[in-house]
């Protein structure tokens, strides 16, 4: 704040409502969950206080921070198909910032390695078997590769399999 930063103050201020956000959510799927249980209001109520002070773990938070990184993506793809480069621009501001928590994103060789080696495992012999790879190869890049970009490098590789 000090330094003037407003671009990070505004990521930072709405990073942590839609951390809070998904700690609300999940209190409210526990008590959904305790109500259609049928369980009475002191029972309830003794769970409720049990996870009174219930926060998100780090795992939880990575996810949330995922899940923005993930709508900055898809923003700035429709910002710069509707021509709005100002806008798509400041929505890639705000991702550099949210990617500046994550861990670092797996390099393409990295991702290519997973994959040629998924492949060759499950036996996939071209582009009709993409949904034998992609779940193997989603599991071991889990939240350190781009979905997008895994998907288009199992394609490619079982395209060159089956060529």
């Amino acid at each position: 704040m000090r330094a003037g930063d407003t671009l990070r103050r505004d990521t930072l201020r709405f990073l942590l409502a839609a951390v809070q956000n998904e700690a609300v959510a999940r209190r409210q799927a526990l008590v959904d969950r305790l109500n259609s249980e049928g369980k009475d209001e002191a029972a309830r109520a003794e769970v409720l206080e049990a996870h009174a002070d219930d926060e998100l773990d780090d795992a939880a938070v990575q996810e949330v921070l995922q899940r923005q990184a993930k709508m900055r993506r898809d923003s700035v793809e429709a910002f710069r198909k509707g021509g709005r480069a100002e806008m798509a621009a400041k929505e890639e501001s705000e991702l550099a910032v949210i990617l500046g928590y994550l861990p670092a994103l797996m390099s393409e060789e990295e991702i290519r390695a997973i994959a040629r080696r998924t492949i060759d495992e499950t036996g996939a012999a071209g582009p009709r078997d993409m949904g034998k790879v992609m779940p193997k190869v989603t599991a071991a890049t889990k939240d350190r590769a781009d979905g997008r970009a895994v998907a288009r490098i199992v394609s490619e590789l079982l395209k060159e399999k089956a060529g």
